[in-house]
């Protein structure tokens, strides 16, 4: 019986000592606060971000352009970018990784040109909670919308932070357009009722998410088609829904008859899609000969203010159409698809359509 106790007594006391160091290596095997730790993102090129009501491209110090990325449902958009939109210079210091936002801004800005070939992708980004963030010597830390930590991610050397903090430091409200793919940080409407269908300031109707009014949206669309309020005929200008968001459709007609269709999102102001068509077209006689496939190309590429190695998707084809012959030409540059028809002898531009590749 004394042998059995003695015996008993040795399990527990083995098994006390097992669980001792279990425990004693639980703060071993448990992640360190500041842990670097590797993720796996996604790069969206298809993502536009309006600020202010104006999109905006962002590039890095090489004048490389790069895009919002996403992770764990929500988008990142890159640091020193923004630094440029709040006038304040961006500085790392790799002996402390700090990075520190100051103003004011001394560096330029980088003029960089838009990438045409990037792709949504998967890409591996690294978890930077060792980064310290200073904006006018003061620390900074962020949270989402459930109150849990976040931290700046790195990727090939650009740093990001989440929309929402970027909104933080901006001092603008945030919102996300899942259909469109847009990110819109702007003034909040300062409106006191916010749960409504309609909103109005000053006579205007007003979208209540950035405060786009019909009367910016008509401007907007001018400013587009390089005309002024004295050049054109309103014929239509309404606040309505498509395919469950608001739009403000905006027509109007020149003197001598060309009519322009705008489709310009409530939410962003951003273009939609537009159409040109000069309604009071006389062709010529057809005396002379086709002014060929490259030619039509370059009168559309030249139009959209862009040249055949920033486009995809270009095709061209002559086609006749209600007994004239003409170019159709489509391309496709960033998020937008472009389709001209052009006049197979005189080169004039008798349409023009536009629109996002993703509606």
């Amino acid at each position: 019986m004394k042998k059995m106790m003695q015996k008993s007594r040795k399990r527990l006391g083995a098994l006390a000592l097992a669980t001792a160091m279990m425990l004693g290596a639980l703060p071993l095997t448990a992640a360190a606060p500041n842990q670097v730790t590797t993720v796996t993102g996604e790069m969206r090129p298809q993502v536009s971000v309006m600020v202010d009501g104006v999109e905006r491209d962002f590039y890095n110090a090489q004048g490389q352009q790069v895009y919002a990325v996403f992770y764990d449902g929500t988008h990142y958009l890159p640091v020193r970018a923004i630094g440029e939109l709040m006038g304040k210079n961006v500085n790392w210091d790799q002996s402390t990784l700090t990075i520190s936002l100051t103003a004011p801004r001394t560096t330029g800005t980088v003029q960089g040109t838009p990438g045409t070939a990037a792709q949504a992708q998967s890409i591996q980004m690294e978890n930077r909670p060792d980064f310290t963030i200073l904006v006018e010597g003061q620390k900074k830390s962020f949270k989402d919308a459930q109150g849990n930590a976040v931290y700046p991610m790195l990727y090939q050397g650009t740093t990001y932070l989440p929309v929402r903090a970027i909104g933080e430091l901006m001092g603008k409200s945030v919102s996300w357009n899942s259909q469109s793919a847009v990110i819109t940080l702007g003034s909040s409407s300062g409106s006191l009722v916010t749960d409504a269908d309609s909103f109005e300031q000053g006579g205007n109707q007003q979208n209540p998410t950035t405060g786009i009014t019909l009367e910016q949206a008509k401007q907007k669309a001018l400013a587009h088609a390089g005309l002024n309020q004295n050049q054109v005929t309103f014929v239509k200008g309404k606040l309505e829904w498509d395919d469950g968001r608001q739009v403000y459709d905006v027509e109007f007609y020149t003197t001598n008859y060309k009519e322009y269709d705008y489709e310009i999102d409530a939410a962003t102001g951003a273009i939609l899609s537009y159409d040109f068509d000069a309604e009071n077209y006389i062709p010529q006689q057809n005396t002379g000969s086709y002014i060929g496939a490259e030619k039509a190309k370059s009168v559309a590429l030249a139009h959209a203010g862009v040249n055949q190695s920033q486009v995809t998707r270009l095709r061209c084809e002559l086609e006749k159409d209600d007994g004239r012959w003409e170019y159709q030409v489509e391309f496709c540059y960033g998020t937008m698809e472009y389709e001209y028809e052009i006049d197979a002898y005189t080169g004039a531009i008798l349409s023009r359509d536009m629109e996002s590749i993703y509606d």
